[in-house]
């Protein structure tokens, strides 16, 4: 598995407007990818794509050389997902809320791996607590914790700093240090050049910069959003 993402010639329309046109992307295993843009880009588009939420109109996507969405059922086992929103169930607890994406997703070891996370992100003395009562930065770490929960080989993570403090951030940048393979979406756009090795950026559904984030210049990128 030598190829984390491969999108070649990738289409998503809702009716007569397409989200995203022709888009051709490569990620390899171990790459941090920031996905930049203006809102309406189709970078979330793209997210729920590879993460089996939505089907391609058009191209040929893969995951693991895995095709989409004939191999759905297999690639959900190798991703972990975060998305727009924490999508938490607010009258369970933060527990049950991992034991639960963790019972469907055949975490194994799973008491010790909430115990593990819950920890990790901050919230195990509020394990008991039901979720409604958290902020929404607490809600984000809950979120982020059930995508590591499983391990997976690649996480997608949409907006994945939004709510957070400056502890958070810390805890973020510390999360996706960790050699895995992630594609992930942000509208702070210097935040996004530092989290990630690469980043590529879509306007109106096609992709219009793909570099190193280091070689990127931030006042480029803002007229190619603003154009």
């Amino acid at each position: 598995m030598s190829v984390a993402i491969r999108a070649r010639g990738v289409g998503r329309a809702f009716g007569a407007i397409w989200a995203l046109r022709g888009v051709d992307l490569t990620v390899a295993w171990g790459e941090r990818v920031a996905l930049l843009g203006p809102n309406g880009a189709g970078k979330t588009t793209l997210l729920r794509l590879l993460a089996t939420l939505l089907r391609p109109t058009a191209g040929d996507l893969r995951v693991a050389d895995l095709p989409l969405p004939g191999a759905a059922d297999r690639v959900r086992g190798l991703i972990g997902y975060l998305g727009h929103q924490p999508g938490l169930l607010p009258d369970l607890t933060a527990w049950e809320n991992l034991w639960l994406a963790g019972q469907l997703a055949g975490v194994p070891d799973l008491a010790d791996r909430c115990a593990v996370w819950l920890a990790r992100v901050g919230l195990w003395e509020r394990r008991a607590d039901r979720v409604r009562t958290f902020s929404r930065g607490m809600q984000q770490r809950l979120a982020l914790a059930r995508a590591f929960l499983a391990d997976p080989p690649l996480l997608l993570l949409d907006e994945p700093d939004a709510g957070l403090d400056a502890q958070g951030l810390d805890l973020l940048e510390d999360l996706l240090a960790g050699g895995r393979t992630v594609l992930l979406t942000t509208h702070h756009l210097e935040r996004g050049l530092a989290l990630a090795s690469r980043a590529v950026v879509l306007v109106r559904g096609q992709v219009v910069a793909d570099a190193p984030a280091a070689a990127l210049d931030p006042a480029a990128v803002r007229a190619w959003c603003a154009a």
